[in-house]
């Protein structure tokens, strides 16, 4: 990374995740813009975030990861939750499951319904086509030109194939696009790999713009605050190797730190709700209550089974020759084992509770996991991960101090409501008849969780208190919303409100959750950003 020769600039961007990573590389398009981005982590150089078979084994590198906890969650059995986030180049996007999804159009009318105006799906779809490289080409709906590259998965196993037997076997007819107008099925996920290594957004923007002499990138920075003169951001203060540094906006300070940094650093800055804020001791500078509320996340449980079927990804002596041939297999074309994602197939599903868009979504694994994969689970075996798409539930991001070396308090508050216990219900129910459809008796397979004779309503809902975990799609916390909104935190230009010269720009601003994935999405808004600050260049 560069060694900057400047403290000032035109644009300080805090946070090179999807959203930053996108941002600097459009603004920096610009010769004229002088543009700074600070990054807490440090460079995406671990083979682990490049080759894509690699994602089974991130949790356990600490470094790249903010290895975020929950508080205890009082709906889960008073559990604390794992919620890791990407700490490095590209961000959560250096370490995700590379999944290509943008939700159904229907979210982003929600959206716009809710006070982001022009965030509807007309008027966000050119900026998912100007991102995407779609190895079929351009169309209507998909963009052939953009930094993101979107392939189809190079290998998928036979259990993954077996999935979408089984689905249809059951009723559920195949998708070959998800990222269609017709998105309810199941069948295999797109992925954001080029030529089978992973294209994260530091891979796809950032990497190609880092030779610009008016793009400075520092690495290792962690931000303390955003520095306010008169209600008008100047500047960002940072830490980096003990020490505290300023890089100073001559135009705008910009956050994308993600769903939990972005809210702790703007009440670090005291800008929040003042009681809050003044509870933890910090000088109260803009009283903006929706600051951290409105938190919303991807509640997951895995419907799990063993099988003596020898198939799939296993840690198990015997699969031993198996992964030395994909390994040379990889090194010599790109091709094998090692560019899946593991999660190669899924799709999306209605509950019994859904209206007109599907409600559910699955994610199958021809592979057992335990912990986020932070711990070791030997033998065969496949699952599917039930999704919750449309959480009712409502959580927080708040100060546990005025140090920003301490993290903040999460507290999604999953299962809050009931009717996001019911469809985590209904959805296991539903998987259960995939996996048990003639298709997978070939395996031999032996349900392990929620187990067999966990039959009733009251069983399956004690399964997902004691093994449901988060599936990583954390938003909210900075929503959008119209001037007559209290709770909004950035209008539609994503300015915060009552500050002059700051923007958010990041999931978490989303009002709600789309069905899906969040990380096509949030380079959407980050392009979408870059034309709305461009306009106002001068």
């Amino acid at each position: 990374m560069k060694t900057p020769s400047q403290s000032e600039f035109d644009y300080v961007i805090v946070g090179a995740g999807s959203a930053g990573a996108t941002l600097a590389a459009r603004l920096s398009e610009n010769p004229g813009i002088n543009v700074c981005l600070l990054e807490a982590g440090g460079a995406d150089k671990h083979m682990f975030i490049h080759i894509p078979f690699g994602l089974s084994l991130l949790s356990r590198v600490k470094h790249v990861n903010w290895n975020y906890q929950t508080v205890p969650q009082r709906h889960l059995n008073n559990r604390e939750m794992f919620w890791p986030r990407g700490k490095t180049l590209g961000g959560s996007s250096s370490i995700n499951a590379m999944c290509y999804i943008r939700g159904a159009a229907e979210d982003y009318d929600r959206w716009a319904e809710l006070g982001a105006e022009g965030w509807d799906w007309e008027s966000v779809l050119p900026y998912f086509k100007r991102s995407e490289s779609q190895q079929h080409g351009g169309s209507e709906l998909h963009g052939a030109d953009g930094p993101l590259r979107v392939e189809d998965l190079r290998h998928t196993n036979t259990l993954s194939q077996s999935f979408v037997k089984a689905a249809e076997q059951v009723g559920v007819k195949h998708v070959g696009d998800f990222n269609s107008y017709q998105r309810e099925g199941v069948g295999f996920y797109q992925v954001t790999q080029k030529e089978g290594r992973r294209c994260s957004a530091a891979r796809a923007y950032l990497l190609p713009a880092m030779s610009r002499p008016n793009l400075t990138v520092i690495t290792n920075a962690q931000a303390q605050r955003v520095l306010l003169d008169d209600k008008t951001a100047k500047g960002v203060e940072y830490l980096q190797a003990g020490e505290r540094k300023v890089a100073t906006a001559k135009h705008e300070v910009i956050l994308s730190g993600g769903a939990i940094n972005t809210p702790h650093l703007l009440m670090l800055s005291g800008i929040g709700s003042a009681n809050a804020l003044a509870e933890k001791g910090v000088e109260v500078n803009v009283d903006l209550p929706g600051v951290g509320q409105n938190l919303q996340d991807h509640l997951d449980a895995i419907v799990q089974y063993r099988c003596k079927a020898k198939q799939g990804y296993a840690v198990d002596v015997r699969a031993l020759p198996m992964y030395v041939s994909h390994f040379f297999k990889y090194l010599s074309g790109r091709t094998g084992l090692l560019t899946s994602n593991i999660a190669e197939a899924g799709g999306f599903v209605k509950s019994a509770l859904a209206g007109q868009v599907p409600d559910l979504q699955y994610h199958f694994l021809p592979a057992i996991l335990q912990d986020h994969g932070r711990s070791t689970a030997f033998g065969y075996g496949f699952g599917i991960h039930v999704c919750c798409l449309y959480p009712k539930s409502r959580g927080s991001i708040q100060l546990r101090s005025s140090d920003p070396q301490h993290a903040p308090v999460i507290d999604p508050n999953y299962l809050a409501h009931e009717d996001d216990r019911k469809v985590m219900i209904d959805g296991v129910r539903k998987a259960r008849a995939i996996l048990n459809a003639p298709e997978f008796t070939q395996y031999l397979p032996r349900e392990v969780t929620p187990g067999k004779d966990k039959q009733s309503d009251e069983d399956i809902l004690a399964f997902l208190r004691q093994h449901a975990e988060t599936i990583y799609h954390p938003i909210g916390t900075c929503k959008m919303g119209a001037p007559e909104d209290e709770m909004a935190v950035v209008n539609s230009k994503l300015q915060v409100r009552g500050v002059r010269s700051l923007r958010v720009v990041d999931a978490s601003v989303m009002p709600s959750l789309i069905g899906g994935n969040t990380n096509a999405p949030t380079i959407m808004i980050a392009e979408k950003a870059a034309d709305l600050i461009k306009t106002g260049w001068h």
